[in-house]
């Protein structure tokens, strides 16, 4: 089994509006902007004022001189990564690249994008509080995945976590990843209404414990109202034009009130 340590969210942003989304992000979360880093100065890291980071944002190539759409992919924090990846590919992962840095990039049989990386990191950070009184954290990356994939891809993530997988009662098309102490993102595999042709992706999620100030402090800073489920969430799309979600789960369990 491969050991988790730790799991850092990365936001892939095409260069045109990788400035917007970054300058988004950081005000959402509260966290500073690291100094850019890599061979073409696209990698930074959004730090918390407490704690170690798990926020990242990687400044993607523009394909056929049109910029490629924003999305999300995983960093696994493990031991080995080249142990971690052989044992992906059994359960039915592709190793897409093996870098001379010492990381793997695979992609699930579902197709999500996910990297196996060395850096140790260990303490996770606690939700921001914001000035209207309540708290929030982003703290959950939501698998999008087609209709008739989804048993294979479940199975997949817990398998090569080891985290046992729980259904949810209310909503069937939901289960989430029990993870241990201390990870700062959980894995929630929501059901499509999509075919199995379709590929699986990811979007943020945030918990707070007052949704409705959540979404307005939201919409002041840029965000576009999409839907309110009601139920626990509601769907907001960034300046980049990615989706993602505020729920009321506890911004400090990660669990459901």
């Amino acid at each position: 089994m491969t050991t988790v340590s730790w799991v850092t969210a990365f936001l892939d942003l095409p260069p045109d509006v990788h400035a917007a989304g970054t300058h988004f992000w950081s005000a959402v979360t509260g966290y500073a902007v690291s100094t850019p880093r890599g061979d073409h100065a696209e990698f930074t890291t959004l730090l918390p004022p407490v704690g170690d980071p798990y926020l990242k944002i990687q400044r993607t190539a523009a394909g056929d001189g049109e910029s490629t759409a924003p999305g999300v992919h995983l960093d696994l924090h493990v031991t080995s990564a080249a142990e971690s990846a052989a044992r992906a590919e059994v359960l039915g992962a592709e190793v897409v690249h093996r870098s001379e840095h010492g990381y793997v990039v695979l992609r699930s049989p579902g197709g999500f994008v996910f990297c196996f990386v060395h850096e140790p990191l260990a303490q996770r950070p606690w939700p921001t509080r914001w000035p209207q009184a309540h708290e929030s954290v982003v703290d959950q990356v939501c698998l999008d995945i087609p209709h008739d994939g989804y048993d294979d891809e479940c199975t997949f993530w817990t398998e090569l976590t080891g985290w046992p997988v729980r259904g949810s009662v209310r909503r069937p098309e939901f289960r989430h990843l029990v993870r241990p102490d201390g990870i700062p993102i959980r894995l929630l595999l929501q059901r499509l209404g999509e075919p199995a042709t379709g590929q699986v992706r990811g979007h943020l999620d945030l918990a707070c414990d007052d949704r409705p100030t959540e979404t307005a402090r939201h919409r002041g800073l840029g965000a576009v109202f999409v839907a309110d489920h009601g139920a626990g969430w509601t769907t907001l799309r960034d300046p980049t034009g990615a989706l993602y979600c505020i729920t009321d789960r506890d911004p400090r369990s990660g669990l459901g009130r």
